[in-house]
Parts: C-alpha cells; structure tokens; sequence
C-alpha cells in the first residue's frame, strides 16, 4: 500500500532508487560539462585539431535540441521508459567515441551524439518525474536535481585537471561513460514494474494539434534540426568581423524565431499568460544569467589577473547559492508564489548583474564579484525549479513530454543565442577600453525583459496549486 500523499518523500522506500539514479545521471552530466571544458584545449592539441575547438563545443548544444523534441514526442506517444533508456545509451556512445577519437572529426562526432543523448535525458527524466512523484514533490526533486551540480561546480574543474595530467584526457570521458552506465543500470532495475505510460488525449498546447499525429512529430523534428544549425551558426558570427558578424546573426536568430514556434506552446514569444510565460521566463533568464557567468571568470583573469584556481570561486560560490536557493524554493516555493518568488530571484539577479557591471566599467574591488555572483547565483536557484514545478503543473498527462521539451529548448535555445550576441557586443562595443560592461549591460536588460513574463506566470492549476500548497504547509 502506497504511503499518503503527505507522508511521501523522495527518498521513500518507493522512489529511493529512482531518485538516487536520476540525480546521480545528473550529477555525471554536470562532471562531463565541466571536465570537457577543463581538458579540451589538451585534447584540441592533442588531436591537432583547434580549427574544430568551437564545434566541439557547440555541436552538443545543437544536437541536444533535437534530442529534446525527439524524447519529448516520443514520452507522449509512449511514455517517457524508451526514451530515457535511448538517450543515456546515446549518451555513453558518445562519450566512449570521443575518449576513444584518435583525430578530431571523431571526437566531434561522439560530442554530436552525447549531445542528442544529453538532451534527450534531460527531458526524459522530467517526464518521469511527473509519473513517478506527487506534485507536492516537484519542487524538492528538482532542488535535488540542482544540488547535483554544487559538487561538480566546485571539483569538477580540478578533478578533471587531476585525471588529464596524471592519467591522460581520453578518461575525462571514459570514466564518466563507465559510472553513467552504472546508474542507468541502477535507473533502469528501479523503474521496472512502474508504471510510466501515458494517457491518449490531445493537448490545447500543441500549436501543429490540426495535423495528423506522425506529420506533427515530423514537422517538430525538422524545425529542431533548423533553430540547431541556427544557433551553431549565431555562435559562429561572434568570430567573424562585425560587420559579417553581426547581419548573419541577425538572419540566424529570425530563422529561430519563425522555427522555434511550433516547438514551444502557442503564445510563448507574446508572452501569453500561464505556461507561455513559464516557458519564455526560463529562456530569458537562462540566457542573461550564462552570457554573464562567461565573462566573470574571464574579467576576473584578464583585467584583474586573477589565476584560474582563484577566479573559479566566483562560480563556485553561485553554484552554493543556486542549491541554497533551489532548497529555499523547494521548501516554501508554494507558500510565497510565483509573483513573490519572480520579484525577489530578479533582485538578487539584478544586484549580481548590476554590480559586477560597475566593477567592470570602474575597474575596482574584483573581489566583491565573488559574493556577487552569490546573489546571481541565489536567484536563479529561486527561479530555475519553480518555473520546471510550473511547467508540469500546468501539463496533462497528454503533454507532459511537449511541454518539458519545450522548456528546455527555450532554455539552451535562449542561452546559446544571449551568449553568442554577448560576444558580439564584446568584440564590436568595449567601453572604456574593455568589452566587459556591456556584456554584463546586456545581462541586466535581458533580465529586465524576462520579468514580463514573469509577472504572468500564475501559480498552476488551482487543484495542483492547492494540494501542493497544503503539503508545504505541512
């Protein structure tokens, strides 16, 4: 007999396994992102292969789109089982043909895979939140999912450093490849006998619901592969000239926008009230806070020769206040609402932005952004989970893979572009000698806009928001 709603946990005896399986895939997730980020330049060189260093990079990001849109489409027809066991398979394959890559076409290959597995992951492991945990337990699995990457935050740098040059690069992805395919094992045991599937229906969020159901899942995997090239394209302009530079971004990012909008819920880039705004809240936001944290470590080295070791504390200290902040809204998030909750993330936002922007424009106290980028860091901890709580809130069983797609497109779609224009305005706008205001500039408008949605947010579907909010009451 199953334990009552308000008794559960995410680490009762019935969800024990699940949830230490999928924050452990997490948890690797954010090792990898980190270490291929430390050892890359040693593969690049490696493997002769700097004229591709970028590509290795943007590739993921990319193909992880795709992957989205096919594991979101596939857990509706399906359920979400198939799709999360494809994409950790397409995970470990990629890892396994980069760290075996003997030049660097391979290892951008097997980078191209990881990513389709990753983004499929993502969204996979979202739907099989919504089957598997109460909607009182969102909030407190996705402050799970967001500690997992404190530890990697602050040892997957040095770790991976460690392991390149007392072992060699290539087990920077072997060995993750190894411990992923033992939690998948360890995922996989759990999740048998659960049941995961779906229930046939349609969703009034489907902007392409008037098409048969085959030619609708066609489309929304054409349009993926589309806003992918696009964005790979938008990160290549910022190392071209700004006068090539800056038309091709443009045209990429209007080719995005007129592909993006079938993968995301009718409304979203008017910024409709409800799931809308959640959805285009997430992408706004992950895009101003990521385009900034890129610059931090980097103004930190360059303008106040910081070393690296010391630099990365910035980063750090904002992946302790993420948890903290996640925590925070796991526990009270119901309580204090999304219009509480959307005022103070943007303040502790606006104040880590804001800050560092005078810092870099007066060229005094670095050591200040360490502790601003705290307050960036708590804020987005604040926000990230409450608007994946949301989205599922307002999804049926019939969207739930959509709409968790369609969240996390909007967030590395938004990122990729924020980035890719931050680094056009670095190289095209300095001020007072130094791109780096303007880059931290862009940061607080983008913040600034995302609080139009934010404001239409609601709190969920009264029944949810009421048995949730009587949970934590609790």
């Amino acid at each position: 007999m199953s334990a009552p709603a308000s008794a559960a946990t995410i680490w009762d005896s019935q969800r024990l396994g699940i949830t230490v399986g999928s924050v452990v895939l997490i948890f690797l997730a954010a090792i990898e992102a980190l270490a291929v980020t430390t050892v890359m330049p040693l593969v690049a060189t490696d493997l002769h292969g700097e004229a591709l260093y970028a590509v290795a990079f943007a590739g993921t990001l990319a193909t992880g789109v795709i992957g989205m849109v096919v594991a979101g489409a596939w857990s509706d027809r399906a359920g979400p089982r198939a799709p999360l066991y494809t994409a950790i398979a397409l995970f470990i394959v990629g890892l396994v043909i980069a760290g075996a890559a003997t030049d660097m076409y391979t290892l951008v290959l097997g980078r191209l895979i990881q990513g389709l597995g990753g983004g499929g992951q993502t969204v996979a492991l979202y739907v099989v939140v919504a089957r598997v945990y109460p909607p009182q337990l969102h909030g407190r699995i996705f402050a799970a999912y967001a500690a997992a990457w404190v530890v990697p935050s602050m040892v997957g740098p040095f770790l991976a450093g460690a392991v390149a040059q007392y072992l060699h690069w290539r087990w920077a992805f072997l060995g993750v490849a190894v411990l992923t395919a033992i939690a998948f094992v360890l995922v996989a045991v759990r999740l048998r006998g659960v049941d995961l599937n779906t229930h046939p229906g349609e969703s009034e969020h489907h902007p392409t619901e008037g098409l048969p159901a085959g030619a609708r899942i066609g489309l929304r995997i054409v349009l993926a592969v589309i806003v992918a090239v696009a964005a790979v394209v938008v990160g290549f302009a910022a190392d071209l000239a700004p006068a090539a530079g800056w038309p091709l971004a443009a045209a990429s990012v209007v080719a995005i926008a007129f592909a993006i909008r079938p993968l995301l819920p009718a409304g979203t880039l008017r910024a409709a009230p409800r799931l809308p705004s959640v959805v285009l809240m997430r992408g706004l936001a992950a895009g101003a806070f990521f385009a900034a944290e890129a610059y931090v470590p980097k103004m930190l080295m360059e303008r106040f020769d910081f070393s690296p070791t010391i630099a990365g504390l910035a980063l750090t200290v904002s992946a302790l206040a993420w948890s903290g902040g996640s925590a925070v809204q796991g526990r009270y998030g119901e309580r204090l609402g999304s219009r509480r909750m959307v005022v103070i993330s943007t303040v502790l936002m606006l104040a880590g932005f804001g800050g560092v922007l005078v810092i870099a424009a007066m060229h005094a106290a670095p050591w200040a952004v360490v502790a601003l980028w705290g307050f960036a860091g708590g804020g987005m901890g604040l926000l990230y989970p409450r608007l994946t709580v949301l989205t599922l809130a307002y999804s049926t069983p019939a969207d739930e893979g959509f709409n968790s797609s369609a969240l996390s497109i909007s967030d590395s779609t938004g990122s990729a572009v924020t980035i890719a224009i931050a680094g056009l305005l670095f190289v095209s706008l300095p001020i007072a000698g130094s791109g780096f205001p303007v880059v931290f500039g862009l940061a607080v408008v983008v913040l600034l806009i995302a609080a139009v949605p934010g404001f239409r947010l609601g709190d969920g579907p009264e029944g949810r928001a009421v048995s949730s909010a009587d949970a934590s009451s609790r």
